[in-house]
């Protein structure tokens, strides 16, 4: 009796694709509770939090794009230096709108958002999700020696640290009425996404 033997390149290769599947899954999910919770309590951080994930559904759907082809065609240095300006492209955007919202919310908004039970528990929950989809990808990214998918990674770990200061900012905000605290944290992610950014686009440019 005879069978596909799978090698342990594809493993991972499949392992990449099914990770990103569950990225796309949950962060569509996130955008839809979010954006719905930030535009109920009007919270700005809330509304930034869904576009954000939205982000990280392009990001999600690159590195699957990537590793789909991989699997048929096998590996080819040139798509992955798209799929890389791709996620690099992803981090700007990322850190364009955080720093934008994060001012605005700082300077030109009047009004302070209410609070928000749902943004709590949202942000809480993928305070888990997402460290644990981050560490997953980054093992697998290790075992395929895969830029891209470490690129990824890292962007999933990032929108952690947005969730922490989501959390952090809406307890805040409903405990002690410190609305400042998540726009000020959300902009040295924005620095830091900035900084991913253009090492994921440095590592397009080098020789693998």
């Amino acid at each position: 009796m005879s069978g596909i033997v799978i090698s342990p390149t594809d493993r991972l290769r499949r392992r990449g694709l099914a990770l990103a599947g569950l990225t796309v899954a949950w962060n569509v999910v996130e955008a839809v509770v979010a954006i719905t919770a930030g535009v109920a309590a009007g919270s700005i951080a809330l509304i930034g939090f869904g576009f954000d994930s939205t982000i990280e559904v392009m990001s999600a759907v690159v590195v699957a794009w990537h590793f789909q082809r991989e699997l048929h065609e096998g590996y080819d240095e040139d798509r992955e230096r798209r799929a890389l300006r791709l996620i690099a492209v992803s981090f700007f955007v990322l850190a364009t709108y955080v720093a934008t919202e994060s001012l605005r919310g700082l300077f030109l908004t009047d009004t302070e958002a209410g609070e928000s039970t749902a943004g709590i528990v949202l942000a809480a929950i993928s305070l888990v999700v997402m460290p644990a989809l981050a560490w997953a990808k980054r093992r697998t990214a290790d075992g395929l020696d895969s830029r891209t998918l470490r690129a990824d990674s890292t962007e999933t770990m990032l929108c952690a640290w947005l969730s922490g200061v989501l959390l952090a900012g809406l307890v805040l905000n409903a405990t002690l009425g410190w609305w400042w605290a998540d726009p000020l944290a959300a902009i040295a992610i924005a620095a830091f996404a900035v900084t991913e950014g253009l090492e994921a686009w440095r590592d397009a440019s080098t020789p693998d």
